[in-house]
């Protein structure tokens, strides 16, 4: 009882377990909702539905037009599907390009973010002015610091990015002008500023939560966003140049990929509605948030945690293809059967992202002394990838998606497992913004898909003779 009294005074809310007779009254209802709300499945196939908006192949259904950037997981040859290695596009321009053009320069995901935001790659003079304009941007007042983000800490920093989002919306003199010229504004705005909250979140959390020193420091003018990352994260603010190289190219890999995954769609559909900035991308981080979309890098690490303490010999096959195959069967890990970070929806021999962020990976390992755990890395993938089509009666190539890699990536910078999504959302943010422009500038129609009614039709019943 002391325990609930002392949640109660916190203004916490009570799990189930802790409601007592409540809890029970609730569970039952629970009860009434799993009667009621399972839909026989054979009535998706028999109205044709398209579940997830993806065909009987599993194609996404075409909802829309984008010129902001093109995934290519496969030739057509004759009207037939080829698997072949993947491909990634920005505003036109090979991925591969953008990475291999910035390897000797600081500031690539800011140039990815102009080309994705304005379509065209800047000049020197346009970067620089662009760099000037970010750097005034990247600042949050010290009120905004101490009565929004240090409030009402949590360990989900992706809810805090979300709380924090919409709070802007009261600090904006036009938040609900959707001029294109005040979305982009907005947009700025966001991309600049959400690193410092999610950093920031991070610190708060691990200050009220764990009792750990709080440390909060601005940006500095000079660095670019992979720097200030690290140096507002690290205690010392001390990195490598690989380190940043490496963070600045797997935000780059992350920053965009088409107006059909889910994020960006959620983008689409809530600003299709007409309603503001922060509102749509909030919604946008609400769904990256999931563990079947952003968070997935995270239960890539997780997985690969427990297959440390489950398998002795990490370079033996044998014993990792035994493991593999409990995963899979549902006997290990979490039991989904799942072997996260293989296999994509639309890469079928390659994820062009996986591919760059795999070498990133290599190199890091070698500067940390972590080849041991590369190693591994590469042999689960390969022996996945072979078990997966086994099981499945696959007769496509199941090769490992972006997230194979990044959580590892991430542990080798030293970024704590609370701040895996979030740095996925500060990548994805230039993306989520170009379909905001691109989709208010183009579209006069909310988005609003057909469900079909296949309940019955019942009378009222008075509650006296009930």
């Amino acid at each position: 009882m002391d325990q609930i009294k002392n949640r109660h005074e916190k203004n916490e809310m009570l799990s189930i377990d802790e409601m007592g007779s409540i809890g029970d009254e609730v569970n039952k209802l629970a009860e009434k909702i799993n009667a009621r709300h399972r839909i026989d499945p054979n009535l998706y196939i028999e109205y044709d539905v398209k579940r997830g908006l993806r065909d009987s192949t599993g194609k996404g259904v075409l909802t829309g037009l984008t010129e902001i950037s093109d995934v290519i997981g496969f030739d057509m040859h004759k009207g037939i599907k080829v698997p072949a290695d993947g491909s990634l596009y920005y505003q036109g321009i090979d991925v591969k390009e953008l990475i291999k053009g910035s390897l000797n320069r600081r500031f690539g995901f800011e140039e990815t973010t102009y080309l994705l935001l304005f379509g065209v790659l800047p000049d020197k003079d346009e970067m620089k002015r662009f760099n000037r304009v970010s750097s005034t941007l990247r600042e949050l007042s010290g009120r905004f610091v101490r009565d929004v983000v240090m409030k009402a800490s949590n360990e989900n920093i992706m809810n805090a990015m979300q709380r924090c989002v919409l709070t802007l919306y009261t600090y904006d003199a036009q938040p609900d002008n959707i001029d294109s010229a005040n979305v982009l504004r907005q947009s700025l705005e966001l991309i600049n500023k959400i690193p410092l909250i999610s950093v920031y979140s991070y610190h708060s959390y691990m200050h009220f939560r764990k009792n750990k020193p709080l440390i909060i420091k601005p940006p500095k003018s000079n660095f670019s966003t992979a720097e200030n990352i690290l140096y507002m994260l690290r205690p010392d603010g001390e990195f490598t140049k690989l380190e940043a190289k490496v963070l600045d190219t797997a935000l780059i890999l992350h920053a965009e990929h088409g107006g059909g995954n889910n994020s960006s769609f959620t983008t689409h559909v809530v600003s299709s509605s007409g309603t503001d900035t922060y509102s749509a991308i909030s919604a946008s981080i609400g769904s990256l948030k999931g563990p079947r979309h952003g968070g997935a890098n995270l239960k890539v690490q997780q997985m690969f945690d427990d297959i440390k303490k489950h398998v002795r010999d990490w370079e033996d096959e044998e014993q990792l293809t035994k493991y593999i195959n409990l995963i899979l069967d549902k006997k290990a890990f979490d039991r989904t059967g799942l072997v996260y970070g293989m296999g994509h929806a639309v890469y079928t021999l390659s994820d062009p992202r996986e591919v760059i962020l795999k070498a990133g990976a290599k190199k890091l390992a070698a500067e940390k002394g972590r080849m041991n755990e590369f190693v591994l890395y590469e042999n689960v993938e390969k022996i996945a990838g072979k078990l997966i089509m086994e099981k499945r009666n696959l007769q496509k190539n199941v090769c490992p998606n972006v997230d194979f890699y990044s959580g590892f990536v991430y542990s080798m910078l030293g970024i704590p497992y609370e701040m895996y999504t979030p740095i996925f959302a500060i990548a994805r943010m230039p993306g989520w913004c170009a379909h905001r422009l691109e989709e208010i500038m183009n579209t006069s129609k909310i988005i609003r898909p057909a469900y079909k009614y296949v309940g019955t039709h019942t009378d009222y019943v008075p509650l006296d003779v009930r």
